[in-house]
């Protein structure tokens, strides 16, 4: 008869309570490492905002002068990009997600595309913006105008929004595309008719974070020389124009020789903080609306 060592468990469970408490601990540690750094900034962002936002500031266009300055052109700017951006991403992301999962057929040729659009998903943005710079700005000539900012914003949200496509359409229950098969629809009624209506608050849920990472890049918008200077209002897609990172950037570089331009940068980061947490709160509010329909 076999008998068990009582102790040597004991001392291995204790080993292994031991354990997960540190690895617990760790991550806990690492969480709230991050929560500290990201507290610390909004803080002192808060901070060095307060007193320059306003109704003047929101209002004004750029000037010299500090206590003069205001973002009216950088949002209105911001506004023409998503213009582009949106619907860009939405036909060209949403149609590339229907034609791999509804149409294409599973083989080589297939992965590969699958393969490198979730590879790009993790390029850097500024190949992206080198990307833009060569073909929108020098070979189309379109210079730095809206066009070739939000074309460029647009490659490089794109594969965020088919990847994303792609999982709402496939979480659309077989059972709803054979009923529509089983009443005599063609394929492509049952993509307009079943699946898009099932799956589109996943979709707009993935081109509303998209949306969220085009208006806070800057690196593409660098690259393809959009400039942060007293420039007039665009008023269509032709037209320069500048964006809210980008007046970012260029008031952080310029606070080196003025202080008072890292508080309109910093005023202009709470701005910009706003409209992400509008956004992704709005596709938080979709997801969760919709996300036990079926």
């Amino acid at each position: 008869m076999k008998y068990i060592d009582l102790s040597a468990v004991e001392k291995k469970m204790s080993k292994r309570l031991l354990m997960n408490k540190a690895v617990k601990y760790i991550f806990l540690s690492a969480t709230l490492f991050g929560l500290v750094i990201l507290a610390i900034l909004v803080y002192r962002v808060a901070i060095d905002s307060i007193g320059w936002i306003n109704l003047d500031f929101l209002t004004n266009k750029l000037s010299t002068a500090p206590e003069r300055a205001g973002i009216k052109g950088a949002i209105v700017g911001t506004l023409w990009l998503m213009l582009i951006v949106g619907p860009v991403t939405m036909i060209l992301g949403v149609g590339t997600a229907i034609y791999l999962e509804e149409y294409a057929k599973r083989g080589k040729l297939h992965s590969f595309i699958q393969t490198n659009i979730s590879n790009l998903a993790g390029v850097p943005s500024i190949v992206f913006g080198i990307l833009g710079l060569t073909i929108f700005v020098r070979l189309f000539g379109f210079g730095t105008s809206i066009i070739a900012g939000g074309l460029t914003m647009a490659l490089l949200v794109l594969p965020i929004v088919v990847v994303s496509a792609q999982e709402a359409i496939r979480s659309v229950p077989s059972f709803l595309r054979e009923a529509s098969f089983g009443m005599g629809a063609t394929k492509w009624q049952t993509v307009k008719n079943v699946v898009l209506p099932a799956s589109l608050p996943g979709i707009l849920t993935g081109v509303i974070l998209a949306l969220s990472r085009a208006i806070g890049e800057t690196a593409p918008l660098v690259v393809i020389g959009i400039p942060a200077l007293l420039i007039p209002i665009p008023s269509s897609i032709g037209d320069n124009f500048t964006a809210l990172p980008m007046q970012i950037y260029y008031w952080t570089l310029d606070s080196v020789m003025v202080d008072e331009y890292a508080n309109l940068a910093a005023a202009t980061i709470v701005v910009l903080l706003i409209v992400l947490i509008l956004l992704n709160s709005t596709a938080i509010i979709i997801r969760n609306k919709f996300q036990k329909r079926y």
